[in-house]
């Protein structure tokens, strides 16, 4: 007798098991910025010396995200997205018994290398449960769970980091990785492995020009958030005059506005995919040069740095815009867009402590950020020249032909 056919899990469950591999991501990626006074003196180091772990992390992002991109390339997505929040859950339960400083940087580099992968293939996925007009909706979705993380995620890590311990911090990271797993294993479609695709032809990715301006945009574009969202808890403390409880709810607003650009810009970008990301560019920008100004006023920041996280819906447009010039490179492509953002995680913090280290203020982030923003705009504008030259040649070819 013949099995009855598995019934096909609705789109919106299988999006929602992948965005919970984003809020264990975003949790871990924001969380530890918080948890840095806590480990710090657990593992007998300063702070400054606790922040290398950061970069740690953001190392692994980097090198992690093509490098397994395409070791993954002929898997089946569903095995591989499993096998990767495995690998996170193995890092960041180590990650919470780390003994000393030295483990602490392998196990945080370790947990970094699943990150750019998992968000690109689940991108992939997501996309392709969705009419090509949805493309970029879907993909918002998946990134929600990364910015529902900064509302709920970030303060339950701090949270328990201050009441239980920071390593309880680390320790929910791996506890919400293995439930992702669960909820991937259970819901997300069953596809087969992929002998076509070969490592050499997600390589491919890497000769094409649109791909590199693309990851361009986001490497320097997506700086300024970060530049900014990094000395945010001392601005608010040494600028804008407020105490300490205040913090949790300026971050918590800077979360909502990201979640709210995730759930908004998308359905812009479906119908006009580079004009949205021009739109969240300049609006960035915008919102960082008045970054100085609002600073003397809590609820002018607030508004401000709701703003700046609006913008980081430029996250997902940039993944659908990869999905367009990657070619048959999907998975490698998809994965380098988190390695460009955590490039953007590591000159926009560095770019903006120069600044403040040079005198110009804790303020100054603003405007850094806003000529970081400004940057990605600029190679946006060169990615929009080369591709209508390479239009008009086909165009002239195809009436030559």
């Amino acid at each position: 007798m013949q099995a009855p056919a598995r019934r096909p899990t609705p789109v919106f469950l299988v999006h929602f098991a992948l965005a919970m591999g984003g809020f264990a991501i975003g949790t871990t990626e924001f969380a530890t910025m918080s948890l840095v006074p806590y480990f710090a003196p657990g593992l007998g180091i300063d702070e400054p010396t606790a922040g290398h772990v950061i970069s740690a992390y953001a190392l692994g992002v980097v090198v992690g995200a093509p490098l397994l991109a395409v070791l993954g390339a002929r898997m089946a997505r569903r095995t591989l997205l499993i096998l990767l929040m495995a690998g996170f859950a193995l890092f960041n339960g180590l990650s919470a018994l780390a003994p000393t400083y030295e483990w602490m940087l392998v196990f945080r580099f370790l947990s970094g290398l699943p990150h750019g992968a998992y968000f690109g293939i689940a991108a992939l996925v997501a996309a392709s449960l969705v009419p090509d007009d949805k493309r970029s909706q879907a993909v918002g979705r998946v990134m929600l769970g990364l910015t529902i993380a900064t509302v709920i995620g970030v303060p339950l890590a701090n949270w328990l980091g201050q009441t239980m311990g920071w390593r309880w911090g680390f320790a929910v990271v791996a506890a919400l990785s293995i439930l992702t797993m669960l909820l991937v294993y259970r819901l997300a479609p069953r596809d087969k492995p992929r002998p076509e695709v070969s490592p050499l032809g997600e390589l491919a990715a890497l000769a094409n020009g649109q791909v590199w301006l693309t990851l361009g945009i986001g490497a320097i574009g997506f700086g300024g958030l970060f530049c900014v969202y990094t000395y945010l808890a001392s601005t608010l403390l040494e600028v804008t005059g407020v105490g300490a409880s205040a913090i949790p709810i300026a971050l918590a607003i800077f979360g909502a506005g990201m979640t709210l650009g995730n759930l908004v810009a998308p359905r812009y970008a479906d119908r006009a995919l580079m004009p949205t990301a021009a739109v969240l560019l300049l609006l960035s920008a915008f919102a960082l040069v008045l970054y100085p100004l609002a600073a003397h006023s809590f609820w002018w920041i607030c508004v401000d740095i709701f703003a700046v996280g609006f913008a980081g819906a430029l996250g997902a447009v940039l993944q659908t815009r990869l999905m367009d010039v990657a070619g048959k490179a999907q998975g490698l492509a998809a994965a380098l867009n988190h390695s460009a953002f955590n490039t953007a995680n590591a000159l926009g913090p560095w770019l903006g402590g120069m600044a403040i280290a040079a005198g110009y203020g804790w303020t100054s982030t603003g405007y850094v950020g806003a000529a970081l923003a400004l940057g990605g705009f600029a190679i946006w504008c060169i990615a929009m020249l080369v591709e209508r030259r390479s239009d008009l040649r086909l165009a002239r070819a195809a009436a030559a032909g």
